[in-house]
């Protein structure tokens, strides 16, 4: 047996046993010794693989696959296939994603003559990964297989968090040649290549020690701000114990009898919060998407707490949070009803009138499919938001929906590798499963689609909201009047493409939908991964959101 091959067989064997239960591998020539190691073993039944050819759009997929708190690897070659998954990298480090980065490179004496596909890949990712280590050129000498189990068991439990969030973490893989096993077998190697007796990892760890920082709550004069999508139970848990209002970044799509669906549109009005300044705001997890809440959180009359779980860093944009904890003591607080009920009394009006306004609203404008997508769908149904105008769509219009379960990659809020991580999502989920994209969103990832006959397919509907270019910024500031000469060129960035020929070209169906009862029918369930593609102008979108905030405003202030 060739090193090579047995680094890899061992490598493989202890990611199974340390819990890893899905690999996305992308082809090439210096991984090749862990991609036939893969596949034996998922012939065996010990592991998902899935192969995608494009290393961005893998590690996204990986992404998706994770976010349920269980390690998943990343295998590619070296060169530019992994400079292609530092975006991925950043996301899963802000997002709290276990990712095990298994990068194949060329041995030292070939990076100092410059070989092909060689590139500097020591600490490639830099802060964005917790640990990276650098395995040595495997060697037929006893000792190698502890060595080589050791770090991935290690690895594997660093980005599982250990007692901490979970992040990702890099592990450089040098190979020599021969990169295939050889056909005779070879001779045998050295030493014994078996892991523990009891089928476990090489490592065990301790339990980690319970989190001791708690932070007091002593107003009854507060809010819970939901932006962790883990943590929604126990949000909703402090907001009931404390009689607070629960508001999210997510709108309506979030459980407990304290949530707001329209929190968002409330925060936006300053006459309103004058009048409802909260005392106290415990931040749950890291809010990206909205300035009226970072607005919020840098009011210094304001104390804010703020419950994260990652020791390394923590999010305050204003650095003016008081304290970082893990959980909270509410034993201080005796509720008051009024403060609450004045909150759902502003609730139910800005609910009221904005279901009214969206209503009147004649074009089928992103608002105004965000709230029609989150009323008809399924029970039970899980939705992963696409950056920028959906996941705002879907929160300012949304109905209340406690049963849909939403995903969104906010850690680093690009709009990389959405389709993929869609994917991911729904490969681990029992469905139905949606996903609300905008157009440039759908088509930066557009080789998501690209499944091998091989691949397990998930249950996913895509609804595109195609607006022929970047909406979003329609709403910032270079979307005003006075720049527009300039805007459509370097912002607006029209595209032209023809998503139903796309989506054929991958083989996977397509449906446009042209009014607000056809999305509905469209929205029923149905098995397989398919598109559903909405048409909407761009121009008056800034319109539509002037015309949404007066309708809750003058419901609201009177």
């Amino acid at each position: 047996m060739n090193p090579a091959t047995a680094q890899a067989q061992v490598m493989v064997d202890e990611l199974v046993r340390d819990g890893v239960r899905h690999v996305v591998l992308s082809p090439g020539s210096r991984n090749a010794a862990l991609a036939f190691a893969l596949q034996r073993a998922e012939v065996a039944g010990r592991v998902r693989l899935h192969v995608r050819v494009d290393e961005r759009s893998a590690g996204y997929l990986a992404l998706g696959l994770a976010v349920g708190g269980t390690p998943v690897a990343v295998v590619c070659t070296s060169g530019t296939a992994a400079a292609n998954l530092h975006p991925v990298v950043s996301e899963a480090r802000h997002a709290g994603v276990p990712l095990v980065l298994l990068t194949a490179d060329r041995p030292p004496e070939l990076r100092a003559a410059g070989a092909n596909q060689s590139i500097d890949q020591n600490r490639l990712y830099t802060s964005a990964v917790r640990w990276f280590d650098e395995i040595a050129v495997a060697e037929n000498r006893p000792g190698q297989n502890a060595y080589w189990r050791s770090q991935v068991c290690r690895a594997v439990h660093t980005a599982a968090g250990g007692g901490r969030q979970s992040a990702p973490v890099h592990l450089n893989v040098p190979f020599r040649e021969p990169l295939v096993p050889d056909e005779d077998g070879g001779a045998e190697w050295c030493e014994s290549l078996e892991g523990r007796a009891d089928g476990g990892p090489w490592t065990g760890f301790g339990a980690a020690a319970a989190a001791s920082a708690v932070a007091e709550v002593r107003s009854a004069r507060g809010l819970v701000l939901l932006a962790d999508r883990d943590a929604a139970e126990r949000a909703a848990a402090w907001a009931r114990e404390l009689g607070w209002p629960l508001l999210s970044e997510t709108g309506g799509v979030v459980a407990g009898e304290n949530a707001l669906s329209t929190g968002m549109w409330l925060l936006a009005l300053p006459e309103f919060v004058r009048q409802h300044r909260p005392e106290q705001v415990v931040c749950v997890g890291r809010p990206t998407v909205f300035r009226q809440v970072q607005r919020l959180l840098a009011d210094s009359g304001v104390e804010v707490i703020l419950v994260h779980s990652d020791p390394d860093g923590w999010p305050a944009p204003a650095h003016d949070v008081s304290a970082v904890a893990d959980g909270l003591d509410t034993t201080a607080v005796t509720p008051d009803p009024e403060w609450l009920d004045s909150w759902r009394a502003a609730d139910h009006r800005a609910r009221t009138e904005l279901s009214a306004a969206l209503e009147r609203e004649e074009v089928d404008s992103g608002p105004v499919v965000a709230g029609r997508l989150v009323e008809e769908l399924p029970a039970d149904s899980l939705l992963v938001l696409g950056s920028s105008n959906p996941a705002r769509d879907v929160a300012l219009c949304g109905v209340r929906r406690p049963d849909v379960r939403v995903h969104r990659n906010r850690g680093a809020a690009g709009i990389d590798g959405l389709v993929s991580t869609a994917v991911g999502v729904a490969l681990e989920s029992s469905g139905p499963n949606y996903a609300l994209l905008g157009d440039l969103g759908f088509l930066h990832d557009s080789n998501g689609l690209l499944l091998g006959p091989h691949e397990r397919r998930p249950d996913l509907t895509i609804v595109v909201y195609n607006d022929d270019g970047g909406g979003i910024f329609s709403l910032l500031e270079q979307g005003r009047s006075a720049r527009s000469a300039t805007f459509e060129r370097v912002f607006g960035t029209p595209h032209g493409t023809d998503l139903a020929a796309l989506c054929a070209a991958h083989h996977v169906p397509h449906e446009l939908v042209t009014g607000r009862e056809e999305l509905a029918s469209a929205l029923r369930y149905r098995p397989g991964l398919r598109v559903v593609e909405v048409r909407a102008p761009r121009e008056g979108l800034r319109g539509v959101h002037d015309r949404l905030h007066e309708a809750v405003s003058a419901a609201v202030l009177g």
